[in-house]
């Protein structure tokens, strides 16, 4: 927490320090259980204090805390000194996971000779990306160890250990045509060739490599991930890219999680990051399960006086948008393509896919008119679909006042996507206002 708010700070140096701590964050975040390991550890030690959700919490005003559940959603708050029930909660919330390869439970195919893994796809991700990449194994184990105690690991081999090699073209001539890529059968990445005594027990390999110096520990269970081993980087030739996985929505991440270290204590600023956000939200972790809803109860633990703090506060659903893309420009609104380096983009649906109304908008763009951010807006071609965020979920299950944003972005759910430099700083300085915002979140009916 800060008395100071270094999100207002909008020079080149600012901004060039927040990207490489972005870049930092998204190349040590290869799954959402890094990633909350690392929220966690920053809030640890910018003050904040983790809270047990089975434990009795005892809460101060003027303190920091945060909770995690399943390792792989956070919830952290400032208990603010303005009174809930006049300001409300001022809330950014934003999804841990990201679009991949999950290995499955009985994963070993040998075939001619060579080890490969059998995985599902997680989330709605481009499979074609993902061929000739030099790929990774990250995620959680769980173990039994000599004492028949169960403990939990986050692991992660980091070095090139497995990849996904493309047919070639003279056994695919239609593959430049609209090749389709079979799941099941045509992804399992290749990991080596079997003999010399290695072992083709895959929860065997896990034991060697991260149990080795505990006698007789037996891998009983894991979520692993694949993941592509390019660093994140600034890119083009005047490095006005970032090039990265996971930038939906570890981007957002970190940047809710820089605006909530820059607080100042005064207004009640909350930060949520769940989990499984790109397979639906249906979870105990997820935006649909009662995590959040849990802690407001025991934040606000009267009935009555929770709703009515509900109602004066605000959520802003912080989710990647798609930026206009200008080797398709004809897959977006003509008036309604964000472009990267111009803002954060404000999501509008009239389906409902994301939850902005005109007054949750207006706050938003005010905040920006405030610090002169630019702003943009996202709404997808009338004939086309869109994708959806916790944003509808989230109010849907609580009913706050709700807005989607995101930072433009190309290639969503690539295994190497694309932003803007200047829009996550942009979006930072945004949130950072908001957080730090004195007085009531409401737009009384004579100014509508």
């Amino acid at each position: 927490m800060s008395a100071s708010n270094p999100a207002g700070d909008d020079t080149q140096s600012a901004r060039q320090n927040f990207n490489r701590r972005l870049l930092d964050f998204l190349g040590a975040s290869p799954t959402p259980f890094h990633a909350v390991a690392n929220m966690a550890s920053r809030l640890q030690e910018a003050g904040f204090t983790r809270l047990v959700e089975q434990d009795l919490w005892q809460l101060e005003r003027g303190q920091g805390y945060f909770t995690v559940r399943n390792g792989s959603s956070l919830i952290a708050w400032v208990q603010g000194a303005s009174p809930l029930q006049e300001n409300g909660l001022r809330m950014v919330g934003s999804h841990t996971d990201s679009p991949c390869l999950m290995v499955k439970p009985q994963p070993e195919l040998i075939t001619k000779g060579y080890f490969r893994l059998g995985v599902e796809v997680y989330g709605g991700a481009l499979l074609n990306p993902w061929y000739d990449r030099d790929l990774s194994l990250a995620g959680r184990i769980v173990y039994r160890n000599s004492n028949g105690q169960l403990t939990q690991r986050l692991v992660d081999f980091r070095s090139p250990v497995a990849v996904i090699p493309s047919l070639a073209i003279h056994l695919d001539r239609q593959a430049n045509e609209g090749r389709t890529i079979n799941a099941q059968t045509d992804i399992p990445p290749v990991l080596f060739q079997c003999g010399d005594g290695r072992s083709e027990d895959f929860r065997t390999l896990l034991a060697s490599r991260f149990l080795d110096t505990e006698t007789d520990a037996k891998v009983l269970d894991y979520e692993l991930y694949f993941y592509d081993t390019q660093p994140p980087a600034m890119i083009g030739l005047f490095e006005d890219f970032i090039a990265s996985a996971r930038l939906d929505n570890l981007l957002s991440c970190f940047v809710g999680l820089e605006s909530l270290l820059a607080a100042d204590g005064n207004e009640t600023a909350m930060l949520i990051c769940n989990d499984h956000e790109e397979v639906g939200s249906a979870s105990a972790c997820g935006a649909q399960g009662p995590m959040l809803a849990s802690v407001l109860e025991r934040l606000i633990p009267d009935d009555q006086e929770r709703v009515r703090v509900i109602g004066r506060s605000l959520l802003v659903s912080a989710d990647n948008a798609h930026g206009v893309h200008p080797n398709y420009v004809s897959r977006h609104d003509e008036n309604h393509g964000p472009l990267l380096n111009q803002g954060p983009a404000i999501k509008i649906n009239a389906r409902q896919r994301y939850a902005t109304s005109s007054v949750t908008a207006a706050l938003f763009r005010n905040f920006a008119h405030e610090l002169d951010v630019p702003v943009q807006s996202f709404v997808a071609r009338t004939d086309m679909g869109c994708g959806s965020t916790i944003g509808p979920i989230t109010a849907t299950e609580i009913g706050v006042p709700t807005l989607d944003v995101g930072v433009p972005t190309f290639a969503m759910h690539s295994v190497r996507e694309l932003a803007g430099v200047a829009d996550a700083h942009y979006l930072h300085r945004i949130l950072g206002y908001f957080y730090n915002h004195s007085g009531s979140l409401q737009v009384s009916e004579a100014d509508i």
